[in-house]
């Protein structure tokens, strides 16, 4: 078994810039102070951030607001959230600012949005930030509904802040020309960047190793080779950060490959505290973290 070990107190995301326009599920602004901790403790400065798995892009938006990296390449397969990432690469991201500074929100006037086909990719990317902000935990996936009571019986109101999400928007014109957005498989992207001796990688997947269930409620895009991801990961030339569900499938992928691991408490959207995997080459800089070692072998277990 492996000896009790207690985690930092997970960091309190009020003190981290928000930037990014989703309310995503699984989103990573916890994560950011660790992340920066890791760009410090590399020996020399990236000049391209890889996040195959980008999601609502905290890190990616992270590390260019705060010039820890000249351009970021984020990919995401999920055809509404990448509606959201080409409208602000084209440079639309005003437009989507004035679109929801405009918009009257209302039970009557989302249902009648959403309900529109065949909008080009602007709309789509509208219609994807109303959903964002109006479903129960912002899920996308399907089968996701509306917030009944959400904060303080406000229901579809309690995430919808226009002004926030407009400046979000304005703010990431600033910024766009420095994002590659490609809309595939992240292992695919991994896999053509690998040999990139400059190129570091934030990997953080859909947690649906070892049975865990989040990933496909959470997630219209769930379904991922987890054994390939780890393959993928150890042809890596130069640095990456993966965060993983602490399962023990997990960590013996990790062992295989010769990876550290760290464990690192954050609070869920339920304010539990639980622990997560940090995953990576050389986890030196983590030493505050408590590292995760082999299960001592139990007397049955050896070979007689």
């Amino acid at each position: 078994m492996e000896e009790s070990i207690t985690c930092p107190k997970p960091v309190n995301i009020a003190s981290v810039p928000h930037r990014s326009p989703f309310r995503y599920p699984g989103g990573k602004t916890w994560f950011v102070p660790t992340f920066r901790n890791w760009i410090r403790s590399l020996q020399k400065k990236p000049s391209l951030l890889i996040e195959p798995f980008a999601g609502g892009g905290t890190i990616s938006l992270t590390a260019l607001f705060e010039h820890a990296v000249e351009h970021v390449i984020m990919v995401e397969l999920d055809e509404e959230i990448a509606a959201v990432w080409q409208t602000i690469v084209s440079g639309q991201g005003d437009w989507l600012a004035k679109r929801i500074l405009g918009f009257d929100l209302s039970k009557e006037n989302l249902l009648c949005e959403l309900q529109k086909k065949d909008g080009d990719i602007k709309e789509k990317a509208f219609q994807t930030i109303l959903k964002n902000r109006t479903f129960h935990g912002g899920i996308l996936a399907d089968g996701a509904g509306f917030l009944k009571n959400g904060e303080n019986g406000k229901g579809i109101h309690s995430r919808w802040y226009p002004a926030t999400l407009a400046k979000r928007f304005s703010n990431l014109e600033h910024i766009a020309g420095n994002i590659t957005f490609l809309q595939e498989d992240g292992l695919n992207t991994i896999k053509e960047y690998a040999d990139y001796p400059d190129a570091i990688f934030f990997i953080d997947p859909p947690y649906t190793a070892g049975g865990k269930k989040a990933g496909k409620r959470l997630y219209r895009h769930f379904e991922l080779d987890h054994d390939l991801l780890f393959k993928t990961c150890s042809l890596i030339r130069g640095n990456f950060l993966m965060t993983y569900d602490n399962a023990e499938e997990v960590r013996h992928k990790a062992r295989t490959y010769g990876f550290q691991m760290r464990l690192i408490s954050m609070n869920n959207t339920h304010h539990a505290t639980m622990e997560e995997l940090v995953i990576g080459k050389d986890l030196s800089w983590m030493d505050s973290y408590p590292a995760v070692h082999e299960p001592e072998m139990r007397w049955s277990d050896e070979k007689t």
